[in-house]
């Protein structure tokens, strides 16, 4: 089973949820169950609500998947740092 991240990506933005640093964790089990610990830059982030239920829905159409649970952190705080160097480059900050 191959997870795409460029499969989660946010529309307004050229890149994906890996390349910006918002992905901490993504672990794939036997049997099909997929766990991602994830964040967002901020808790006030207009999109808190339901961008972990696109990427759960996103990851449930690969095949194999039988399960997904996506944890949405606050700790450690999303920053800059976290993004990629082609991230950064790609929007400017470099």
């Amino acid at each position: 089973m191959d997870l795409d991240p460029f499969d989660f990506a946010p529309e307004e933005i050229p890149m994906d949820l890996v390349e910006l640093g918002l992905i901490y964790e993504l672990v794939v089990k036997q049997g099909g169950t997929v766990y991602v610990e994830m964040t967002l830059t901020t808790p006030a982030c207009p999109v808190a609500a339901s961008m972990p239920g696109e990427v759960e829905a996103a990851i449930r159409t690969v095949a194999g998947v039988n399960d997904v649970r996506v944890k949405l952190v606050w700790t450690p705080p999303w920053g800059p740092e976290r993004m990629s160097e082609e991230a950064r480059l790609e929007l400017g900050m470099l």
